[in-house]
Parts: structure tokens; sequence; C-alpha cells
């Protein structure tokens, strides 16, 4: 029975509830902004900003008391160097749930949770994409190298058009000598079957 008890269960025992809930702050600590439902948004919320107010207190007893929570010493660490350095004198508020909509699957309500001083890092622009059609194949050259690489595409082909030239030049002085050759082998021929055909008349 839910007699006074005003948190969200959540749909799960006490035990799946709390490792959810500690997974969950463990990955918002370490990438500051993640996306979940917007129940599981506002139970975070409840449950993480208390660890924050504790870490502003950088004592070996604080570590003690978050690590009893988070259970992973790469986030509290990330906790108490990081995310409490950047918090400063904020009286509390630390997190931010944005409704992002309902999710299409079950028409759940999704919504990120982010921790307000770490926001401008989420708002940096995006890199220029180059566009790609579907029949390209060669990649958008670069314009460090363009002056380097044409360079050496024309010295190579320089060496490629001089190597081919060579051969063929010589291909075409054999295949000149060796043409009178065959004329005059089959010359002899045509000359002898027609002898041939003259005395069979």
């Amino acid at each position: 029975m839910r007699h006074n008890k005003k948190f969200n269960h959540l749909g799960r025992t006490a035990s799946h509830r709390d490792a959810m809930l500690a997974n969950m702050a463990i990955s918002l600590i370490m990438h500051k902004r993640i996306t979940t439902t917007l129940a599981k948004a506002k139970a975070l919320k409840k449950y993480v900003e208390p660890l924050i107010t504790r870490s502003k207190d950088d004592t070996t007893n604080s570590r003690r008391v978050v690590f009893r929570y988070l259970q992973n010493k790469f986030a509290v660490t990330e906790l108490f160097k990081e995310v409490a350095a950047k918090v400063g004198d904020r009286p509390g508020g630390y997190t931010r749930v944005i409704k992002l909509g309902i999710r299409k699957g079950d028409a759940a309500e999704i919504a990120f949770i982010e921790l307000v001083d770490f926001d401008e890092n989420m708002a940096k622009t995006p890199k220029a994409e180059v566009k790609k059609t579907r029949r390209s194949r060669k990649a958008a050259p670069k314009a460090e190298n363009t002056e380097a690489v044409a360079e050496q595409v024309t010295d190579e082909a320089q060496v490629a058009d001089t190597a081919a030239e060579v051969p063929a030049v010589e291909a075409e002085a054999a295949t000149e000598e060796a043409a009178p050759v065959e004329k005059k082998k089959r010359a002899p021929k045509a000359k002898a079957k027609t002898a041939e055909e003259e005395k069979a008349e």
C-alpha cells in the first residue's frame, strides 16, 4: 500500500529502483545530460541533487557518503572535481528537466535532464557537414594538402607518361619491322598458289 508515500515507485521494487537511479545518476554526472522518461527524470532530480550538495564539502566523509549511493569511484571523482567546482555558490537547483514530447512506440513522455552549469557544452554548434551525393565516390579535397598533392600527382603523371612512351615507341618500331617481313612471306605463298592454279588450269 502507498500510504503517505509521495515518491514515484516507477513500477519497480525498491532494490531495482535504487539500482536504476544510481546508474542514471552516474550517467548524468559523467555525460552531463541524459534522455529518459519524464517520470524517471523527476525521480532522478530528487535523487541526485542532494548528492551534488554533498559534493560541495570535499571531505573524506562526504566522498564516502556519496560513494555509498553511486558505487562508482570514477563518478565520485568527476562529481567532486568537475561538477562541484562548476556548481560553485549555486544554492540548489543543479539540474534542469526539459520535456521533449511523446515517444512513438509507447506514447511515454520523454524528457532530458541536464546539469544546469554544463549547458554551454551542449549548446556548441556542430561542425559543418560536407554533403555527399549518392554517386560521389571521391572524398572532399582537403584545403591544406591540395597543392602538395597536386604537385605530387603531376610529377607521378609525367613519370608515368615518359615510362609509357618508351615502351610504346619500341613496340611501334618492332611492329613496323615485323610487318614487311610478314608481307614478304605471304607474298611468295600467294604467288606460288597462283602458279599452281595456273598449272591446274
